[in-house]
């Protein structure tokens, strides 16, 4: 009785194929991984989180995870789109110390071509700032990451995320108001 369970759960695992996983474009195109499934239809929609530094190779990019949607399938090939960007929990918790500021900002916008990204955002002050000086910041940012998402599209925007242009442009923008020790991107999602 238990061979016969044995065997039937080898049979299964053995008719499955494998798939090469593959990033979107503007992440490279060298296979990220494989993974198992019966037929073609059940890979589609499959969203695979990697670390960022896996499909760069680039070790700043380690505390960066990627979520990868499934969405076209040639041969043993699975092709994917970026769904999500985001930091690690273990690597925010330790941008923030006793002494400064955390700020959260979240925003909901629209790129250039109308599709949505939400985009939270994480800005740590060098010191303590008083609520003033955090709606200001909050605002301010709010203000140009609107404006700065209205003006490109997704795949270009999250080049500048990776590259960190866009952190930089940010931390200039909202420096007159707090001494700013670090900007992060919390999380984008791309719907």
């Amino acid at each position: 009785m238990i061979t016969m369970a044995l065997t039937k759960g080898a049979e299964k695992w053995k008719s499955k194929k494998w798939f090469n996983v593959y990033p979107p474009e503007l992440l490279g195109s060298n296979v990220i991984g494989e993974m198992p499934a019966d037929d073609d239809g059940r890979m589609m929609g499959r969203i695979i989180k990697s670390s960022m530094s896996w499909i760069t190779n680039k070790m700043e990019h380690s505390f960066m995870v990627v979520g990868l949607k499934v969405v076209d399938v040639n041969g043993n090939a699975a092709h994917t789109e970026l769904r999500y960007l985001e930091q690690t929990y273990s690597y925010l918790h330790s941008l923030v110390k006793r002494h400064s500021s955390a700020i959260y900002t979240v925003d909901n916008l629209k790129d250039s071509k109308g599709r949505p990204i939400i985009l939270k955002l994480l800005v740590v002050t060098r010191n303590k700032i008083a609520l003033p000086k955090r709606k200001a910041i909050r605002k301010e940012l709010t203000a140009l990451v609107t404006g700065y998402a209205a003006s490109r599209d997704s795949d270009a925007m999250v080049k500048e995320i990776i590259d960190g242009s866009f952190q930089g442009e940010c931390i200039k923008k909202v420096s007159n108001i707090a001494e700013i020790s670090k900007l992060e991107i919390k999380r984008l999602e791309l719907a």
